[in-house]
Order: C-alpha cells, then sequence, then structure tokens
C-alpha cells in the first residue's frame, strides 16, 4: 500500500471515530477531553489518523454554529430532527468543506456517504450526498465549476 494511500485510509478511520464520538457528545454533553481521553482508552486507534480525529472532535463543536449556518439552508426539515448519527456526519463534512480547502469537495462528500451507509438510516446517505452537494456547490462554487 501507498503512503498515501494509507494516510487516505487513516483519515477515514479518524472521521468514522469522530463520527461516534460526535455522537456520544450529543447524546450526553460530556466534556470533550473526557471522550477524547475515553476514545484514546478503549479504542485501537492504530488504523486512525489521530491527531486528525482530536481535531474533528475538538474543533467540529467549536465551529458548530458557523457549520449549522452552512448546513440549515440545504435541509428539508429543522436541524433537531436530523437524526444524531447524520447530524455527526454533516457536521464533520461541513467543518471540512469550511476549514480544510485542501480536501477536494468530492472527497469530503464520498467520506461521509460511506460512513452514512456504515452507521446512518437505511436511505441516510443519500441525505447525506444531497444535503451536502448543495452545500459544496455553494462554499467551493470555484471548485465545483473546474470539476463540473
Amino acid at each position: 500500500m501507498t503512503q498515501v494511500a494509507r494516510f487516505t485510509r487513516k483519515r477515514s478511520q479518524a472521521r468514522r471515530y469522530a463520527m461516534q464520538a460526535l455522537y456520544q457528545w450529543q447524546m450526553t454533553r460530556h466534556d470533550l477531553s473526557v471522550i477524547d481521553a475515553q476514545f484514546l482508552a478503549d479504542q485501537d486507534m492504530s488504523g486512525a489518523n489521530v491527531a486528525y480525529f482530536q481535531e474533528l472532535l475538538h474543533r467540529v463543536p467549536a465551529q458548530v454554529d458557523a457549520i449549522d449556518a452552512a448546513l440549515v439552508p440545504f435541509l428539508d426539515r429543522p436541524l433537531e430532527q436530523i437524526d444524531p448519527v447524520e447530524r455527526a456526519i454533516l457536521w464533520i463534512a461541513g467543518y471540512e468543506l469550511l476549514s480544510r480547502a485542501e480536501i477536494p469537495y468530492r472527497v469530503i462528500i464520498n467520506e461521509a456517504v460511506e460512513i452514512a451507509k456504515e452507521f446512518g438510516a437505511e436511505q441516510g446517505h443519500r441525505f447525506i450526498n444531497s444535503v451536502l452537494d448543495k452545500v459544496a456547490h455553494k462554499l467551493r462554487s470555484e471548485e465545483a465549476k473546474t470539476r463540473s
């Protein structure tokens, strides 16, 4: 496996763990540092980019208002009515679209869809794809134009 593929796989795993940790945060409202320490102690993080997991876990809640503002115009229902798993997935992807310009928007959407297929409701991945495609075209209109 190439170094790039290994890096990509580790970042994908970091997103999966971050989604689970953000789900836990939504359900418990425990301090993020407690959730962080618990994941590091209880999960085999050897397959994940731990620094990226921690970035997502701590920065998504810190920027949740800006992320929500980017997502809400494209939702078909109030944010509070979205399943917490799908909300965590949308938050991670929304954060990446807003704050990680070096990650192509199509990669962000694909990763979110794959996580939704694994953890979300039966057709949740379609909802995730639809919302994020619209958000990406608004936030990254220049990138979207060059890729169309």
